[in-house]
This record gives structure tokens, C-alpha cells and sequence, in this order.
């Protein structure tokens, strides 16, 4: 395992955030997101994972942290829209992210391809970039480190058609990666509580990310008026 890149040193068994908000939410704004990250950092937080290079921009304005981007887009045609083709890696690329993750499931790329065959083309051409692997199966853990990914994440597990109706957050993912891959596992997805997020390390996870529970605060009240309900 090669961690002694800086920036995953800084990550490393602290909590990574993230900031998104689509357009159809009530918080999609560069500005927005900006001061979320910002309190997120107040709070503690080692790192930012971020949505689109206008908030990603906006964020490095008030907040020192290392950055997983993402750019997500609608393909007409195919099922990935995290970072789905080389466009979206140029552009975050571009902007200097220190981590870029993409969709690493097996399904076809709006262009065409998979992510066996796309990846190796990407990680010739950004030899000194971080890359994460959006995952949402064990299989696809260890297809992702074998072609050159940086760093393995449980992102998409419970939101592919192969994974639906998977219970989240997924320990049993993260607890078979952990023991199988050599690079580092990032937990993520479906962490609700303090308490997830410590068995998630206790599951020998190198970080974490935390979105929903933290910075959308529609889907939290729809936790607790739900609650209210039943």
C-alpha cells in the first residue's frame, strides 16, 4: 500500500465530507457549498469531496483541505454519471483536485466503453494524479486496483442495478475489501451515525466520507419527519 502521498496522509483515519447539491436541491450553489465546506472544516474535517469544478473552485477560496472531485453528468444512454468520461477527468484535472474519482462499475461508459478499458488510457496520460474508485462491488474492488486506481471506494453500493436493495452503510463490502486490496478502502455511503463511522474504522478502513448526514439538510429532516410519522 503507497500512502505516503501526502494528501493521503492528511485523510488518513479522519473523516473526509461531502459537499454536494444538485440543481433540482434547495442548497445547489457555488456559494453555498463553499461556507458548507467551510463549517465542515470548523467541525474538523481532514478533506472535502466536492461536485463540479464551480463549487470546487469556490471552496478552495476559504477552505485548505485536500479535494476529491467529481463532476457529475447525465449521458443520454448510460447509467454512469460520476466523472463518466475523459472530458470531466480533464476538467478536474485542470483545476488541480487532489483526488479525481470516477465511476469504477462495469457498466458502459456513455462513450461506449468500460472502465477496464477507458482507465488505463487516463492513468497513462496523469501519471502524478490521485485517482479513487467509485466501486459498488467486491469484484469491482479488485478489478479497480489491478488497473492502477489509487484508491478503492464503497461509493455505489445500494445505488447500481446489480447492488439494489443492498443494506446501508455496507460493512460486509468494506470489511472484504479491507482484507483483500492493498490500496487504501474508502468507506463510503449510507454512514449516518458517529457510531457507523467508528465501526467503519474498526473495520480497518484507511478514511471516510460522510455527505448526507451532514450537508443536506432536506433529507435530514425527512429522516426525523418520517420518524414522527410512524
Amino acid at each position: 500500500m503507497n500512502t505516503d502521498h501526502k494528501v493521503l496522509k492528511e485523510i488518513h483515519h479522519r473523516l473526509v465530507v461531502s459537499c454536494q447539491a444538485l440543481p433540482e436541491e434547495p442548497l445547489h450553489s457555488p456559494f453555498i457549498m463553499g461556507r458548507m465546506a467551510y463549517a465542515a472544516y470548523l467541525g474538523g474535517a481532514a478533506g472535502i469531496r466536492a461536485n463540479s469544478v464551480e463549487d470546487i473552485r469556490e471552496i478552495k477560496k476559504t477552505v485548505q483541505l485536500p479535494i476529491i472531485g467529481i463532476i457529475k453528468q447525465v449521458y443520454e444512454g448510460s447509467d454512469v454519471f460520476i466523472t463518466p468520461t475523459l472530458k470531466e477527468v480533464e476538467a478536474l484535472y485542470n483545476e488541480g483536485v487532489d483526488i479525481i474519482a470516477m465511476d469504477a462499475t462495469v457498466r458502459i461508459r456513455p462513450d461506449g466503453t468500460t472502465i477496464s478499458e477507458l482507465f488505463p488510457r487516463i492513468r497513462e496520460m496523469y501519471k502524478d494524479q490521485l485517482f479513487m474508485a467509485d466501486c459498488s462491488t467486491f469484484e469491482e474492488g479488485i478489478m479497480a486496483e489491478e488497473l492502477g486506481f489509487d484508491l478503492v471506494g464503497t461509493t455505489l453500493s445500494g445505488y447500481t442495478e446489480a447492488t439494489k436493495g443492498i443494506a446501508l452503510p455496507d460493512f460486509d463490502l468494506v470489511e472484504r475489501l479491507v482484507s483483500r486490496l492493498s490500496v487504501p478502502v474508502i468507506s463510503e455511503g449510507g454512514i449516518s451515525t458517529p457510531e457507523q463511522l467508528k465501526k467503519m474504522y474498526d473495520l480497518g478502513v484507511y478514511s471516510a466520507v460522510v455527505g448526507s448526514a451532514i450537508t443536506r439538510p432536506m433529507e435530514i429532516t425527512q429522516r426525523f419527519v418520517k420518524a414522527v410519522r410512524e
